[in-house]
This record gives C-alpha cells, structure tokens and sequence, in this order.
C-alpha cells in the first residue's frame, strides 16, 4: 500500500497548529502576552524543519534554553521527524499529548495521529494503530484518522481490518479517491480482485488520470490472469507520467512481462525442433 503524500510532511507540521487552540486559549487566559509570538515561532520552526531539520533542531534548542517549553519541544519533535529520526520524534509528541492536548481533544487526537505516523515510518505497526485508536478515541469517525489507521493496519498485514477502516472512511466521505484507493489495495492482498478494480473504477472517476490508480489497476489485472489488459494500463501509465515512481514501475512491468513472453517463445521454439 502506497501511503499519501500530503502527510508525509506538509500535514505533520502546519496541520497541527490549527488543533492547538486550547494550550494557546490557556497561555492568552493566564496574562501571557507571548502566547501569539510562541504560535508564530512554533510555526516558523515548523517550516524550517522540512527545509533545514539540522537548523529547526538548533533553533528548538535555542527556544528552549529561552523558556520556549512545550512549544519548543514540539519544534524539536518536527525536526527530529524531517531528519529520519522517526522514533524520537514519536517519543517526542507522545509525551507532549497530556500538556498541548489538555482539555482539547482536537489538539490532542492531533498529536496522537501524528505520533502514530513517526512510530510507523520508524517500522513499528503495532504502537503507531495503537496511538491511532487512541486519536480516534478522542474524535471518532475522523476520515484521516481512519485512513491512518488503516494504513498502519496494512503495513502490519491485517488487510481485513484494513478494509473495515476504509469501509467507515467512506461512508462518512465517499469522495476521497486515496481511501478507495487504499480499499483496493487491501483487497487486492486479499485476492479479492473483483472489489479491488471496482474500488479502482471509483477512484478514477474521482481522479481521472491517476497514474497511481493505472497501475494498481494494471497489477490487479495480471494477478487475475488477464496480462494482456494489464500492459494495456501499464502503457498508459507510462505515458501519462513516463517520470514519476509509477510511470517508472509500469515501464518495469511492460519489461519483464516482455522479456517472459519472449523467453517463452524462445522454449516452444526449442521444443518444436526438438520433435
């Protein structure tokens, strides 16, 4: 299962600022003038860390010496995150969930998620559902949550309760492409290709073009014995972006499915003069 790029890195840091209203509510509330200027810094440093994670790290410990406290150890988590070091980070925004995420269940659930996602790029499957359940805990029937989860559960080869995940995504949003998307991979491991294209068919009709959603659908199609559509969606992904990481794989399929059917050719040929 291919994980969505928006989480990967724009989501992890901007998106949670939006989910803090209470630890920044609670700092206005106590006569902290400073409030706003820590906000804007978080931020900074947010951004920072997805261009310059070395810098983001020593900008967090400067903060920190200045009395940035829970804010700068966020920060440091972001950079931590963005330099490979995915379990400290998770380490990192786990701990912060019982002060940025007081009384707030959003800001909370929103760590928790984000937390779940370093545990998970650091190959642990089990703590990253377990912190997902957690989040969902704290806002059920969140549709990215519910993704999230459902990708953690993939990861960890449990495709059935993967499906259920994206089954309740859908129902709840039946216009995200990627969740159909994920669906189908998930039901594709479970060899269950007839679901797999159709949940292909509806994510192409929310994303036309989807050179992704092409060669899933051209994969799908071998595993089920039909090759010959199959190199048809490969070609076409090929074409519709020769230069991404499927156009690439689909020119790899096309390849080898080549050099098979002309090693094949090659044995009859050697049978045949052998009679």
């Amino acid at each position: 299962m291919t994980r969505r790029n928006p989480y990967l890195i724009g989501a992890l840091s901007l998106g949670l600022f939006a989910a803090l209203p209470t630890a920044h509510a609670a700092a206005a509330a106590a006569g902290s003038s400073s409030a706003l200027d820590r906000n804007r810094e978080l931020q900074a440093c947010a951004a920072k860390a997805e261009a310059n994670p070395d810098g983001a790290k020593a900008d967090a410990k400067r903060w920190q010496e200045q009395g940035g406290g829970d804010y700068a150890k966020l920060c440091q988590a972001l950079a931590l995150f963005h330099a490979g070091d995915f379990k400290a980070a998770g380490i990192q925004m786990e701990a912060l969930v019982p002060t940025l995420g007081k009384d707030d269940p959003k800001a909370a659930a929103s760590l928790l998620g984000r937390a779940g996602w370093a545990w998970l790029r650091a190959g642990d499957q089990g703590r990253a559902e377990r912190l997902y359940s957690a989040a969902l805990d704290k806002t059920p029937g969140d549709v990215d949550l519910l993704i999230d989860r459902a990708f953690a559960r993939a990861e960890g080869e449990r495709f059935w309760d993967a499906v259920a995940d994206l089954d309740a995504a859908l129902s709840r949003d039946p216009r995200r492409a990627d969740a159909y998307l994920y669906r189908a991979t998930a039901n594709k491991a479970l060899s269950n290709y007839r679901q797999a294209l159709a949940d292909i068919d509806h994510a192409l009709e929310l994303k036309p073009g989807d050179p992704e959603a092409i060669l899933l659908r051209g994969n799908v199609k071998a595993m089920g014995g039909n090759l010959e559509a199959a190199r048809d969606d490969w070609a076409l992904a090929r074409r519709v972006a020769p230069d991404s990481e499927w156009g690439r794989a689909a020119a790899d399929n096309l390849a080898r499915t080549a050099e098979a059917a002309g090693d094949a050719g090659k044995d009859k040929a050697k049978e045949k003069k052998a009679q």
